[in-house]
Formats: structure tokens, C-alpha cells, sequence
């Protein structure tokens, strides 16, 4: 954590990107643009964009484009939230149905190294210590990002993931 010239506290998160409709880069490379157009939010390191299967949801959906995303930001971790799903409803999201097809998906996988479970936000994200989509992203943009519950880097979850297949 640091402060800005302002004397806010910046924290820095982790936010998994990802979209299986239409053109699925594209799609992506809105949504970080999006983020980048926010008041609060300063975009980091972004990773490579990857290739996945679906994990959950129904049957026979396509695959997913995902990446992750690091910002350094002075919102709160809920009103963080609030701008991811304010960004997806303008890119076009609807929610028809639960882990169904999306196409944008962003998801706040890391605030700091802080621990917050609300109604509505879970923090850190709570799968996503075994969810090689977002590992693979988080371990290329910052491998010693320590998951604050499982006490591993990212790093070595995403090389935990990959050695039980």
C-alpha cells in the first residue's frame, strides 16, 4: 500500500478478466480501457490474454479468453466492486443465467492483502486459488502475490494447479 499525492491510500488489486461472446479480445481490450477511463483506478501490468475451457455453467459453452489485471486503487474494495459491475453492465453484460455464457466477465480476485466476506463481495475471491485461468495470469503479472488465506504465491498455486493434472 502506498499513498498518492492526494494522501489517499492506494491499494493495489487483481481483477480476472474473461469473455466467451463475440469477439472475446476485443471485448477485453475494452474492458482495460474501461479501467482505465476510472476515476480511482490506475491499471498496472496487464497479462497475456489465454485460450481456456469453461469451468462450471452449463454444457457445451465455448471457450474463454481470460487474463488478469493489476491495479493500484484508492476505492474501497466494495465500491471497487461497484466499478467492475457498472463496467460490465456498459459493455453489455446480462445475467440470464448463473456461470452461463458472458461477454465480459470481471471479477475482483485481490484487494491488498485484506480479508472481506459480505453479502454481496468476497475478498479474496474465493475459487480462485484453484482456478488455473486466473493463476496463470496472476503468476505472469505478479508471481509473489501471496493469497492472504492459503499463504501461497501466486506463483506457486498456478505450478500446484498444473502438477495435479
Amino acid at each position: 500500500m502506498s499513498i498518492d499525492e492526494e494522501g489517499h491510500k492506494e491499494i493495489a488489486a487483481y481483477i480476472g478478466l474473461g469473455s466467451n461472446l463475440g469477439d472475446c479480445q476485443a471485448m477485453l481490450e475494452k474492458a482495460v480501457q474501461e479501467l482505465r477511463g476510472e476515476d480511482g483506478l490506475q491499471v498496472g501490468k496487464v497479462s497475456s490474454w489465454y485460450w481456456t475451457e469453461p469451468v462450471g455453467g452449463p454444457k457445451g459453452q465455448p471457450k474463454y479468453l481470460n487474463g488478469v489485471v493489476e491495479l493500484a486503487t484508492t476505492l474501497a474494495a466494495d465500491e471497487l466492486l461497484d466499478t467492475l459491475l457498472s463496467i460490465e453492465r456498459r459493455l453489455g453484460r446480462k445475467r440470464p443465467r448463473r456461470w452461463g455464457r458472458r461477454c465480459i466477465d470481471l471479477d475482483l480476485l485481490l484487494y491488498g492483502q485484506e480479508l472481506i466476506k459480505a453479502e454481496h463481495l468476497e475478498v479474496p475471491h474465493r475459487l480462485m486459488h484453484e482456478r488455473e485461468f486466473v493463476l496463470r495470469g496472476l503468476a505472469e503479472i505478479a508471481p509473489n502475490v501471496k493469497h492472504p488465506v492459503v499463504g501461497m504465491t501466486a506463483k506457486q498455486m498456478w505450478q500446484r494447479i498444473r502438477s495435479e493434472k
